[in-house]
């Protein structure tokens, strides 16, 4: 019979793109040799894969969990449930940043490529 998992645990699984028990169901039973494979095999052509830029949800989860720290149990499984739901907060530069944008793409107008590239990055830096 299968345990109950913690508010935490779902979340996490989540947050990983895995269902509730994908992991278990999906992974396939490697044999004990396949597993050990000695440090010293390094494949010189095997391109760096940088990780996967984190999603919104995982940086909102990073972000409760740095919150939570210090609190336990029932406290801590309200604060996370509370902290995961909440909406995101508009922050007062956003409407700033949203406002300098167009008018810059209206001064932009007639501007392609890299012209229109090195202009938007003037603009918006000022």
């Amino acid at each position: 019979m299968n345990k109950p998992l913690s508010l935490i645990a779902v979340a996490f699984a989540l947050t990983m793109g895995l269902s509730a028990g994908a992991r278990a169901q999906s992974a396939p039973a490697a044999p004990a040799q396949a597993k050990m494979a000695p440090a010293s095999v390094v494949s010189p052509a095997a391109p760096a894969v940088a990780p996967p830029a984190k999603t919104a949800q995982q940086s909102k989860m990073a972000t409760c969990n740095k919150d939570a720290a210090g609190k336990k149990g029932d406290e801590r499984k309200a604060f996370m449930k509370e902290c995961l739901s909440a909406k995101k907060e508009v922050t007062a530069a956003a409407p700033a940043q949203q406002s300098k944008m167009k008018t810059c793409n209206a001064d932009a107008t007639g501007k392609k490529g890299d012209e229109r590239k090195a202009f938007m990055k003037e603009c918006l830096s000022k």
